[in-house]
């Protein structure tokens, strides 16, 4: 199986990259069906490290790292003119260990390059061509692995960046691996199998066979419709590689369709800028994985409001002001004017709570019961929907081999998140509901069902 080969690779990738996992993933995916892949961020984040280890994931690749200043020279990476060459008029390089000749390249401040290093990279990363005196040959390249500090700003860049169908923002380590990161171990990840030739042409020649679900269709569709409203343009060409790396997860996942949980690819591909990245894996958790926080704050307010009109009835007094007063004064007479009596002045004072609480119908009552039963079966519903939602995921999350673990995680803690907060919301219901049931009683009260009990309108959404 597919997934069981990639596996112990993903592993041995990670090995030692703290907070890694999904910039492990997209590399080595975008790598898989012939993508480049851009890692923004600041010095001392890996970048480097994880491009030397996508190299040796693949057997006999050639490697070919260099950082690019505004000084640097075409022969620094597609080799030296040859002498010879020169000598028969022609104008040839010596490609053998530059660029030309390698599978997985690094390119470190990739942005810095002058316009004749660019135009050269524009022609090689995009048709895997390298124009030589007068021939054009096909070059070996895998991937390339660009890094840059930040995204560039020129426009006479924006071809160049858009080579890139994959762009990564990687960051220092969070505080909760700080610790992690100082006591960390040296030492070489543990030895995969690479990647042979023949795999990679299988798996790239087989993916275009793989078709999407229409639920996926529908989810790019409307994913069309918030890219423009947030302002990302995102060409047809863009649109078709996002399809081709999806289908590459489905193929080497071993499934036999484009699943919506694919879909976690997105911010990655067509965000044009890192702060986009936030708002697109906001869009996948709520819409395609349906795993974003549920905050209900229609019944939080109608909880609320029960609660409110319960503790209002209970706490009510038929007798108000002075009069009420001068009745807790009777009780204290009664139990012989002396405070320390505390047993009489108690049960004496407990005698008049009762009676100056007021008595409801029957009908009072019932109508208050029936109205917190109807939001609570709302509630208990939409708990158990919620329980639904996570038990589905949790399956669809058993084989994946892509979803980096940390997105997985989260998804699965929010609908957990969500359910608590909902069972917390129908507990609290169920507490105004006997609330309401002990109210005290007069059978012989009649009249009208209250009114009932009302929230804003704005919460009831």
């Amino acid at each position: 199986m597919t997934t069981v080969r990639l596996r112990p690779l993903l592993a041995s990738l990670e090995h030692g990259l703290l907070e890694r996992g999904a910039a492990v993933r997209l590399a080595l995916m975008a790598a898989l069906a012939g993508e480049h892949v851009l890692l923004i961020g600041p010095p001392g984040t890996a970048k480097s490290e994880l491009a030397r280890r996508l190299h040796r994931a693949f057997a006999g690749a050639r490697y070919f790292e260099r950082l690019l200043t505004r000084f640097s020279t075409p022969e620094e990476l597609f080799g030296p003119l040859s002498l010879k060459a020169l000598e028969d008029d022609r104008y040839e390089r010596l490609v053998d260990a530059y660029l030309p000749t390698a599978s997985i390249a690094f390119l470190d401040e990739v942005f810095k390059a002058n316009s004749a290093i660019l135009n050269a990279l524009l022609t090689l990363l995009n048709e895997r061509e390298f124009d030589n005196g007068s021939q054009r040959t096909r070059v070996p390249l895998i991937s390339v692995v660009g890094a840059s500090n930040e995204v560039p700003t020129e426009e006479a860049l924006t071809a160049f960046y858009d080579r890139f169908l994959v762009r990564v923002p990687v960051a220092p380590v969070s505080e909760a691996s700080f610790s992690a990161l100082l006591t960390l171990a040296a030492g070489p990840p543990p030895p995969a199998a690479p990647v042979t030739r023949e795999e990679l042409s299988h798996w790239q020649a087989g993916r275009d066979a793989v078709p999407l679900a229409d639920a996926v269709l529908a989810q790019l569709h409307t994913l069309r419709s918030f890219v423009t409203a947030q302002g990302i343009a995102v060409s047809d060409r863009r649109w078709r590689q996002l399809v081709g790396l999806l289908r590459t997860a489905a193929l080497t996942e071993g499934r036999s369709e484009v699943d919506e949980l694919d879909l976690w690819l997105v911010p990655y591909t067509l965000a044009a800028q890192p702060a986009q990245v936030p708002v697109l894996q906001a869009w996948f958790e709520q819409h395609a994985a349906q795993a974003a926080p549920q905050h209900a704050p229609w019944l939080t307010h109608a909880v609320e409001a029960f609660e409110k009109q319960l503790d209002i009835e209970t706490t009510a007094r038929t007798v108000e002001g002075d009069d009420a007063a001068g009745k807790l004064a009777l009780a204290r007479a009664i139990g012989g004017g002396n405070e320390g009596d505390d047993g009489m002045l108690r049960m004496v004072s407990t005698t008049l709570e009762a009676q100056l609480r007021p008595h409801y119908g029957p009908l009072h009552v019932a109508a208050r019961r029936a109205q917190v039963a109807e939001v609570l079966a709302h509630a208990c519903g939409h708990a158990e929907a919620v329980q639904a939602q996570a038990d589905a995921l949790a399956r669809r999350l058993h084989a994946r081999l892509w979803l980096p673990p940390e997105l997985a995680q989260r998804m699965s803690q929010s609908l957990a998140d969500t359910r608590a907060r909902l069972q917390a919301l129908v507990a609290r219901l169920e507490r105004t509901r006997d609330g309401f049931a002990a109210l005290p009683i007069d059978p012989a009260l009649q009249g009208d069902a209250p009114e009932p009990v009302t929230w804003p309108a704005a919460a009831q959404a």
